[in-house]
């Protein structure tokens, strides 16, 4: 079925609520592990359907947030889901009580148990209203982010329109952009620091509700961190900073004598990777899209019919317009066994990302579409990202059918960029770690506390300049993550070590790295992070040697790259 053929109903919520309640009493009264299994079978069906008229909602109100409708069947999620929550809890109570939990383990693996272990401790109908008013606040960020009607150069522009004007290789105009874009977040300061600081006291209070210091305890439990803690991810950052940061300094001093500029850069300039200009892709939306498709059906079988798939089901809309929600996901639509890409082309190198990036998600959705239970399909966050970000190094060879002319270019800032990304991201980590150890601050703390850090892991970031909000210490606040998934950000450092060990043995043996990553993805959800890194032959990014090598790799590979005749 296509996208624009499925259905949509809000569910009687008093209904699902009953039904749960019918589940888990059925399940304590089962008289031996067949009945047991069969009510838990039925319940994974019934969980789809409402998980799929939830998903559903979501993806058209991003679609369009002006869309009276979905923005009130939002609402209405955002209120049901914490509510329901309270059922839920109870049937996991009643598995992890079963007296035939152990069957169940046997059959379908016990890391669903550990799961449900961690599930508990995020939860009590005390936090109901905190939760509520949550999603409520997240979906109030989203909203102020997609309104954005940004004037410059006598037009108006969302924030992903004006993307391609912010590297644009005159300086006078790519400055403009960063001013116009700063100027609009500027303007708004007011609004943003007000839901921020809303979240962060919600959040320390349902934390401390539920008998933890506050929020960051918590918060570890929400992200599902089932097999590394808050001290291992503090050896990671201590990694960052010893290994990739000397790295990612060189690569921006480099860049500051290409462009003939003096080292360290603002942000307007530090965007810019060449002087001619950077890597943009070849042809229109869809000539990009076909690309994708050969890429994929050239790659393997398995891709070359996820991406038909894909196409044939109308399962990406990634074209960039009014009122939509800014940013790009994959999410899935468990009903019908298939993911779907929420994207905004920009004609800059992100559009051919999306087709690697995301269809990487995608893909391994896709590959583990019929797993039980659901939770097994996708991993956990960090995992989840190997999946796309190896996807992106694995496009490599089909470079030049995205990027022409620029292929030299994209191959060197796309392996530069995944470096440097590493130093940002944990910094985004580490700064929710100092909000929420210290959620009496106030905004003008934390954006002091983000331009303290952001001199230890971006010391090529020049702050002192004229453009509004990027050089005061608040860019932070255009990173959805922040306000929507504390916690979240790390994963894509974790994940993208990994992705430059793939990079890595790409370069030695294309046949063992495709592999890999396909030991890896098969196992869907199967596994924790650590133990899905094992079975597919790849080190644990907890390992100080793993981000090591990947950085000595990256470094002998980018010193020796011909970039002669590009300026």
């Amino acid at each position: 079925m296509k996208f624009s053929q499925m259905p949509y109903e809000r569910p009687d919520l008093e209904a699902v609520k009953r039904q749960l309640t019918q589940f888990t009493q059925r399940l304590k009264d089962a008289a031996g592990y067949e009945e047991a299994r069969s009510i838990f079978l039925e319940k994974e069906e019934a969980d789809r359907h409402v998980g799929t008229m939830a998903t559903l909602a979501q993806i058209r109100n991003t679609i369009d947030t002006r869309d009276e409708f979905y923005d009130g069947e939002m609402n209405f999620w955002n209120a049901a889901a914490p509510e329901l929550e309270e059922y839920e809890q109870a049937w996991k109570l009643a598995m992890l009580n079963s007296p035939f939990r152990k069957d169940f383990a046997a059959e379908y693996g016990d890391l669903m148990f550990l799961n449900t272990e961690i599930a508990l401790k995020t939860f009590s109908p005390d936090i109901v209203p905190q939760l509520q008013r949550e999603n409520d606040l997240a979906q109030a960020y989203q909203k102020l982010i997609a309104s954005a009607k940004i004037p410059f150069e006598g037009g108006e522009y969302t924030l992903s329109q004006l993307t391609p004007f912010k590297t644009d290789a005159d300086d006078q105009r790519r400055l403009a952009a960063w001013k116009a874009e700063g100027q609009w977040f500027k303007d708004h300061q007011e609004e943003f620091d007000r839901i921020y600081d809303e979240l962060v006291r919600l959040r320390d209070e349902m934390g401390r509700k539920l008998g933890y210091e506050g929020y960051t305890t918590l918060g570890y439990y929400r992200m599902g961190r089932n097999c590394y803690t808050k001290e291992d991810v503090e050896k990671f950052r201590a990694a960052v900073v010893k290994y990739l940061v000397p790295l990612a300094d060189r690569v921006y001093r480099e860049q500051a004598k290409r462009l003939g500029k003096e080292y360290p850069m603002s942000y307007a300039d530090n965007a810019l990777k060449f002087r001619s200009g950077n890597p943009r892709p070849v042809g229109s939306p869809e000539d990009i899209l076909a690309q994708g498709k050969k890429f994929y059906d050239e790659l393997s079988p398995e891709t070359s019919e996820f991406f038909q798939t894909m196409l044939n089901g109308e399962l990406l809309d990634v074209l960039s317009t009014k009122g939509k929600a800014g940013g790009g996901y994959c999410t899935t639509l468990p009903e019908y066994k298939v993911p779907f890409i929420f994207a905004n082309f920009n004609g800059t190198q992100g559009d051919v990302e999306v087709v690697t990036h995301e269809a990487g998600h995608a893909f391994a959705a896709w590959m583990n579409r019929d797993r039980v239970p659901a939770d097994y399909i996708m991993p956990g966050m960090e995992a989840c990202e190997v999946h796309s970000m190896s996807m992106e190094f694995m496009a490599w060879p089909w470079a030049e059918g995205f990027f022409g002319p620029d292929t030299r270019k994209y191959l060197y800032s796309h392996l530069a960029g995944a470096l440097v990304f590493i130093p940002y991201g944990t910094l985004v980590d580490h700064f929710q770690h100092e909000v929420y150890a210290h959620p009496d601050m106030t905004p003008a703390q934390r954006h002091a506390k983000w331009k303290e850090l952001q001199g230890v892991y971006m010391p090529w970031m020049k702050l002192d300049g004229d453009i509004p909000f990027y050089a005061e210490g608040e860019a932070w606040q255009r990173q959805m993550h922040i306000y929507e998934s504390p916690f979240y950000y790390i994963d894509y450092c974790l994940a993208q070590t990994v992705a430059l060990q793939i990079w890595a043995l790409l370069q030695k043996d294309k046949a063992l790295a495709w592999e890999k990553y396909m030991a890896y993805t098969r196992q869907g959800g199967s596994r924790v992070f650590t133990e899905l890194l094992s079975n597919a032959g790849l080190e644990s990014p907890f390992d100080e040697k793993c981000l090591r090598e990947v950085c000595e790799a990256a470094s002998v590979w980018l010193e020796g790259y011909d970039l002669s005749g590009i300026q």
